[in-house]
């Protein structure tokens, strides 16, 4: 039986992970790139030991956009983090230097096309033989990537989730994941301002979130 796996990103408040922890998320995600959601090491070391110290836990996942592997790779062994997620332009090769589990974000725009992102995915495939990583797509606007709470087509999103197994993040809130799943049947969803309210996340939002997630998946083969 294939699971859902869902994400909650862009933690900050260890009472959020823990929520987001005991409700069942699998990943979650702590920004250490320049954002509203940004966290120093000293503040996210104390969320990643809660969540390390939970059994069973989900994997914390640290994210980062544009910055030089070394840096990457000292910040994940400090902050004993489980896996990478690269929100930037880091190219497959970059990819090779990170040392951890990988999830790699695929920006989509409105204009879009599915041969490019599959093309893409492909390439990575090729490229990171043999690694952990996870293809994650996301909106992208006016070259803001990541917690924009805009959503991109869902049919390209189809389109490339019947070839790989793919995560799906842009635009997702309660209300409209179970849709997505239903029309789509990614790898997992991945969530950051559609759990919030007034810039904040939102205890009941994250619940309800893993709930309407957890509901909705489904068990499905892929083709690469």
């Amino acid at each position: 039986m294939y699971l859902m796996k869902v994400k909650i990103c862009g933690l900050s408040k260890v009472d959020h992970a823990l929520a987001a922890a005991k409700a069942g998320a699998d990943f979650v995600g702590i920004v250490f790139a320049p954002s509203r959601r940004q966290v120093s090491l000293e503040q996210a070391l104390p969320l990643v030991t809660t969540i390390h110290n939970l059994e069973p836990r989900p994997e914390v996942v640290g994210v980062f956009v544009n910055i030089e592997p070394r840096g990457v790779n000292r910040i994940a062994e400090s902050c004993q983090l489980d896996r990478v997620q690269l929100s930037g332009d880091e190219t497959w090769q970059y990819c090779r230097e990170i040392k951890k589990p990988l999830i790699k974000v695929i920006h989509v725009s409105i204009t879009q096309k599915s041969e490019e992102v599959l093309a893409e995915i492909e390439r990575g495939y090729r490229v990171l033989a043999e690694r952990d990583f996870i293809c994650l797509l996301d909106t992208v606007v006016d070259d803001v990537s990541g917690g924009t709470g805009h959503v991109f087509d869902w049919r390209l999103a189809r389109e490339v989730a019947v070839r790989f197994p793919v995560m799906i993040a842009g635009g997702l809130t309660p209300e409209n994941v179970g849709q997505l799943i239903e029309e789509v049947q990614p790898l997992g969803v991945d969530v950051s301002s559609g759990v919030e309210t007034n810039g904040q996340k939102d205890i009941a939002k994250i619940v309800a979130f893993i709930q309407a997630a957890s509901r909705e998946g489904y068990a499905g083969d892929f083709v690469t």
